[in-house]
């Protein structure tokens, strides 16, 4: 206990001194903004011309649920390492991602002179990683790989270094450098050394910002689902490792996102830190976040789900891991997904008071749905106001496009689902989260919504 303690100070006062030599942001209004893309939105590259509203919602009903797997396993595994993660065989240890269950990108630049990638921006995970050369087990990729040969401000470090502590699988590489090792239960792969190096951003008010040694792996052996237009990931987690826990003092610990509605497809998407994260207010609300195991995840309290002021009391986590916690919010996540149980009385409520004829999803993603084609244009009026309300009296009220989704061209359709039965796990999805300006205070351990529209932010 006490060598973990220790261990876990040291890792802090590392993070604590990196963040010293980070410069001044804004003349010291320390806040700056990027902008996130949707993997579906007419400005990612992973956009399939091909696709249709219908398809893109049943893949990201598909990913929904492989993140709650994700999370379930993840879960599992820090509350119980030393059974489940033996050192000799660290490649079956779950990975900070499952491949290709994510929602949103983002660019960035690493290295002396900078190199531009574009990286997976996750909430669910918490270190940064690019694939680096030498890469000979790799997945492809579009863009070359880093070099870190070519950057003047690389370092590997050893296997000595309080960081390499902080990863949930390492050992130590033939050159004594600290050599972290992701694993996904199909045998792929994520393998590769903690180094530092300077991380920059195109700040959307037209500076770069440059955060020297900055905690990153440098990937040399992967497969996977990734797709060959990603060549990584930037951890946004609330572990020591995250993108967010490094950046620390120089953010104030605050980072906060908005993200449009999903049928705004060519509107882009704000992941804020510092002064520009902070979200206040006649109209915003806030509520605990709970510290649990791992501590990557964001857990907060979930007490009722209300259909037109009914409410439908949400069970409380029965593993400990997550205190208090019984949802999780994941901006990697489309759906909100909850037990049986709790949807079994939301959707008896919200099928009792809509009027329309209940009608079956073509895609098979969601338990209830309706109708519409007698509605007419305007249909505002006929469906039911939801609210998830969160511990501290957050009341947060969905507009309809967030607790409704239209299946097909005259289905409508609840957009909460079943978790499957993966036990406690729920998530509180990214549609939502739509048009929220979200806060995640990190220091005070809280987060705050505000309604917005977030395509003009």
């Amino acid at each position: 206990m006490a060598s973990s303690l220790a261990s876990s100070l040291a890792i802090s006062l590392l993070i604590i001194s990196a963040a010293s030599l980070l410069p001044m942001l804004a003349s010291g209004t320390g806040g700056f903004s990027v902008d996130l893309i949707h993997r579906d939105s007419l400005k990612s590259p992973l956009h399939d011309l091909s696709s249709t509203p219908s398809s893109r919602l049943r893949a990201a009903a598909d990913r929904s649920r492989a993140r709650a797997v994700y999370f379930r396993e993840a879960i599992r595994r820090s509350c119980s390492p030393s059974s489940d993660t033996p050192a000799d065989n660290a490649d079956d240890f779950y990975s900070e991602i499952i491949p290709g269950s994510y929602e949103y990108i983002m660019s960035f630049y690493l290295g002396t002179p900078a190199r531009k990638i574009l990286a997976i921006a996750d909430t669910g995970s918490d270190l940064i990683w690019v694939q680096c050369k030498p890469c000979d087990e790799c997945y492809t990729q579009t863009a070359p790989l880093f070099d870190p040969n070519s950057s003047s401000t690389y370092k590997a470090l050893p296997c000595s270094a309080h960081p390499c502590s902080a990863l949930p699988q390492s050992s130590c590489g033939n050159s004594s450098q600290c050599e972290y090792n992701y694993g996904y239960g199909d045998r792929s792969v994520v393998d590769g050394f903690l180094s530092t190096d300077t991380v920059a951003f195109d700040s959307t008010g037209g500076r770069q910002v440059q955060f020297p040694t900055t905690l990153f792996g440098c990937t040399h052996r992967s497969n996977g689902t990734f797709n060959k237009d990603d060549a990584g990931l930037v951890g946004l987690g609330g572990g020591q490792l995250s993108l967010i826990r490094q950046l620390g003092s120089a953010i104030g610990n605050k980072f906060s996102y908005c993200l449009p509605s999903l049928s705004q497809s060519s509107a882009t998407s704000r992941l804020n830190f510092g002064s520009s994260a902070v979200v206040a207010g006649n109209n915003a609300i806030t509520t605990p976040l709970i510290a649990g195991t791992p501590s990557t995840f964001y857990f907060l309290n979930l007490e009722t789900i209300s259909v037109a002021g009914q409410a439908v009391t949400v069970p409380k986590n029965k593993q400990p891991t997550a205190g208090d916690g019984n949802i999780i919010i994941d901006s990697g996540t489309t759906l909100t997904l909850i037990d049986d149980d709790t949807l079994k009385s939301v959707s008896s409520k919200v099928a009792s008071i809509v009027s329309l004829k209940q009608a079956k999803d073509p895609n098979g993603v969601f338990s209830l749905c309706f109708d519409v084609s007698g509605a007419g244009n305007n249909n505002s009026t006929l469906f039911p106001q939801i609210t998830f309300e969160f511990s501290g009296g957050a009341a947060v009220v969905l507009p309809q496009e967030n607790a409704f989704v239209q299946a097909a061209d005259t289905i409508t359709c609840l957009a909460v689902v079943s978790n499957g039965g993966v036990g406690d796990i729920r998530i509180f999805g990214n549609i939502a989260q739509q048009n929220f300006h979200i806060e995640y205070d990190l220091g005070a351990m809280k987060l705050t919504f505000a309604p917005a529209d977030c395509a003009k932010m």
